[in-house]
């Protein structure tokens, strides 16, 4: 396995609960008005919905006229959302609190292992006529291959009663998830795969490290080429089509991320110093010279990867099936300035230290290395 497709896991796999599903405190910005109503309401069942993207398939929903249960443990942000129907209890073991209902949906925001989802949707499969199970890319065997469909292979485990969650297991256990889903309601299930998902709320700090970092100017360390890929997707807009896939009762296999045309690493940069107003100067390094500082893709420098390689494909995953079934994105520039907004609202001390991307003090090293190898060249 690759360094840049374990990073990329065992940050994925690590921050998956708070990226998805948070347990952060939960700020974000005033919904958006004008949002017309649904022509036929659902009563809608939310596994989860407290974290980073349920609240924001919660809000949409809520704003299309949908009537919306949540059913977790009531730990993570349990003042959300206090005229919304509430049920309690826990997916390894307690659903009593589910029996005898029903609903005309589910979207499954929590489940990271296939004995959860197997047990939830064998309960509900006579209760709901649609599950919509919120799954990852990282389902694939690999990346090496740029342009993968839904069709690529997905990765496997030798021993598939494993529950430990982690940077090995994270993908494999999703897909088994998407297995238990279809297999206990086939034809009902709608599988969606987003990748890097990034927005207002985000708990990772795995996006809002470039609009923060770039706002605060200076010299800004740049990895790779500015050519290199990378994708994402607005948590605003993966719940948007959530929705959309309930309203029309889309079922299938969707990879969900974005922007709908390719865009690069330069590109997301560049917004970034615009939409931020900011003086930042880009300071570029190739993937080679950063490897040899120990400055790590994804980890050190988010949402970037190497372009090649093992890791070729992972910032090129196609999505034009999602795409053609209505999920739209709106402009990154959009995305990074409600990002930046969001971020000024946070307690000082939360702002004070980014959740992810390279240390200030390890930045500046590397730039200074950046300029004495410039120097070097200069004087050869």
């Amino acid at each position: 396995m690759s360094t840049s497709r374990r990073d990329f896991l065992r940050n994925t796999s690590a921050v998956g609960a708070a990226a998805i599903f948070g347990s952060s405190a939960r700020r974000v910005l005033a919904a958006p008005v004008g949002t017309e109503k649904a022509a036929s309401p659902l009563k809608i069942l939310i596994l989860g919905g407290t974290g980073f993207l349920g609240p924001h398939v919660v809000e949409y929903a809520e704003r299309r006229g949908h009537s919306l249960t949540l059913f977790n443990r009531g730990k993570t942000n349990p003042q959300l959302f206090p005229n919304v129907e509430k049920l309690r209890g826990d997916r390894n073991g307690d659903l009593k609190a589910l029996e005898g209902r029903k609903w005309d949906a589910i979207v499954d925001t929590s489940g990271y292992v296939p004995r959860h989802v197997r047990d939830s949707a064998a309960l509900l499969k006579d209760a709901v006529r649609q599950y919509v199970f919120i799954s990852t890319i990282s389902v694939f065997a690999g990346f090496s291959k740029p342009g993968m469909d839904e069709s690529a292979p997905v990765g496997k485990l030798d021993d598939e009663s494993i529950e430990k969650i982690d940077g090995e297991t994270y993908g494999p256990l999703k897909a088994l998830c998407e297995q238990a889903a279809e297999k206990a309601m086939p034809g009902r299930v709608t599988t969606i795969r987003p990748g890097l998902i990034v927005g207002p709320g985000d708990p990772t700090d795995r996006f809002t490290y470039w609009p923060v970092r770039v706002a605060r100017g200076g010299e800004v360390l740049a990895p790779g080429s500015p050519d290199d890929p990378v994708q994402f997707i607005d948590a605003r807009d993966l719940a948007e089509w959530i929705v959309h896939t309930l309203e029309r009762r889309i079922t299938g296999v969707f990879n969900a991320t974005g922007p709908a045309d390719s865009f690069t690493i330069g590109r997301l940069l560049e917004t970034c110093v615009s939409a931020s107003g900011s003086e930042a100067k880009l300071v570029w390094a190739d993937a080679e010279f950063l490897a040899s500082h120990k400055v790590a893709p994804w980890s050190d420098m988010p949402v970037w990867v190497p372009g090649t390689g093992e890791s070729a494909g992972m910032s090129r995953i196609n999505c034009s099936k999602a795409i053609g079934r209505g999920l739209s994105f709106r402009p990154v520039a959009v995305t990074v300035r409600d990002t930046l907004a969001w971020f000024k609202t946070l307690p000082a001390e939360r702002q004070e230290k980014l959740r992810a991307g390279i240390s200030a003090e390890r930045e500046r090293d590397v730039i200074g290395a950046i300029k004495k190898r410039q120097q070097g060249a200069t004087v050869k």
